[in-house]
């Protein structure tokens, strides 16, 4: 379930390898005094029972990777690698691209500053 701000994935029931898990991503734009606009984001959920919560930002031009730092956070919490929360299959991750990228006043062709690669951790 998608909401601008906001998106929720989960399973109740677990099948094979796939745990049980309930996921909830909320992201929103803060003004960095010295780096400018970064997205802020939260990870927080459950995967077979055991909680956490992780937050991270990635500065305006590097925001679009968000898809792979949500993944790469979610599998270190023990959600199966073949499970995808968010990839460019799910109608919601093209809607949430576009939320961001108006929050961000963020355009195609944009230049990547590549130190902001390193710093995001991408």
């Amino acid at each position: 379930m998608y909401e601008p701000g906001h998106l929720h994935r989960g399973n109740s029931l677990a099948t094979g390898d796939t745990p049980t898990y309930a996921i909830d991503l909320h992201y929103e734009v803060r003004k960095d005094a010295a780096e400018g606009p970064m997205l802020h984001m939260t990870l927080k959920g459950d995967i077979a029972g055991t909680a956490f919560e992780e937050s991270f930002e990635l500065h305006r031009d590097t925001a679009f990777n968000f898809a792979s730092v949500v993944s790469r956070l979610a599998h270190k919490h023990g959600l199966p690698t073949h499970v995808l929360l968010i990839s460019h299959e799910h109608e919601e991750f093209d809607l949430m691209f576009e939320d961001i990228r108006q929050r961000l006043d963020a355009h195609s062709g944009d230049p990547v500053d590549l130190d902001h690669l390193e710093k995001d951790g991408l």
